[in-house]
């Protein structure tokens, strides 16, 4: 497809366009994983000044990883006039290709930057070969993020989506941040960080449901695509089911007040959540659950960060 300059009428001018493209409703389920990982420790400045050093990196991060999926979508062909969710940036012509590389660039360097105060942190802690070891992770987390659907031959077009949102919003995310205050870490630890994953791979696996008929057409291999509808909305429930099992194994072997338990809030919402779901045949009616589920997961990571673990 060629382009035109007037075609970008709103390129790099507009900041509501900007916005859009960094899909901020996104941005709550990334600092879950941050906000769990911090649960293990009360706070005390030390520990707010790096909570917020690695929440920024992770907003970073996310916002890259959103921008790039606009221009990898767009880059290979997934992003269609008949695509159910929020209309692309990119493909919508708001913001030209050249201009959403540039911002890519930016955000990727923004999140190296911000991840060098960790490593700043952990140097002097424990010893370079701990940065050495982030840096490395850092460095596989600004690739994932870009790779997820740009470039050639990306790994959410393989149905690997699923896997990478697991690791790094669930071990990476919450077991990295974990350690990074503690500088220590704890198996029983796994039960959140599995949990956490698992709900972002539902958000994840809801998206791709949405979207299936257009990834299908458009060669983009998701989960559901592979799987079918029907069987997509049973991995669904096998999701939630499992994340509920290691929050309620949380609650068990690893909390010490009552109030961790204020999580169990949530539960009645998931399963309504969950019958909505099986009830809907229409794909684009899955668009409302998707925010239902980011923003509940926030909330049982906001629960446990304020009452620590």
């Amino acid at each position: 497809m060629k382009f035109t300059q007037s075609r970008y009428l709103c390129d790099m001018s507009n900041a509501k366009v900007w916005m859009s493209a960094f899909r901020l409703r996104t941005l709550p389920l990334s600092l879950s994983c941050v906000f769990t990982g911090s649960a293990f420790i009360s706070y005390s400045p030390q520990v707010g000044w790096i909570l917020l050093l690695i929440g920024v990196t992770t907003i970073f991060l996310q916002i890259l990883s959103n921008l790039a999926n606009d221009y990898g979508d767009f880059q290979n062909g997934a992003d269609t006039e008949a695509r159910v969710g929020p209309k692309r940036t990119v493909q919508s012509g708001a913001i030209s290709p050249a201009s959403m590389k540039k911002a890519m660039t930016v955000f990727a360097a923004l999140s190296f930057i911000s991840g060098c105060g960790i490593l700043l942190w952990l140097g002097y802690q424990l010893g370079w070969i701990y940065s050495l070891i982030f840096l490395a992770l850092g460095i596989f987390s600004i690739w994932a993020a870009i790779r997820y659907t740009s470039g050639d031959n990306p790994y959410g077009y393989r149905g690997l989506g699923d896997l990478y949102v697991f690791l790094f919003f669930g071990l990476v995310g919450v077991l990295g941040t974990a350690y990074i205050h503690l500088l220590k870490l704890d198996w029983k630890m796994l039960l959140p960080a599995f949990a956490m994953g698992l709900l972002a791979t539902a958000v994840l696996n809801l998206n791709n449901m949405r979207d299936i008929n257009t990834d299908k057409a458009t060669g983009k291999i998701t989960i559901p695509v592979r799987l079918g509808a029907s069987r997509a909305k049973t991995y669904h429930l096998i999701l939630f089911m499992i994340a509920w099992g290691c929050i309620g194994a949380t609650l068990i072997l690893l909390t010490t007040h009552w109030s961790n338990w204020l999580v169990l809030a949530i539960l009645p919402l998931h399963v309504l959540h969950l019958k909505k779901v099986f009830q809907i045949h229409e794909s684009q009616q899955l668009d409302p659950e998707l925010k239902k589920i980011a923003f509940s997961a926030f909330a049982i990571a906001l629960i446990f960060l304020i009452t620590p673990i």
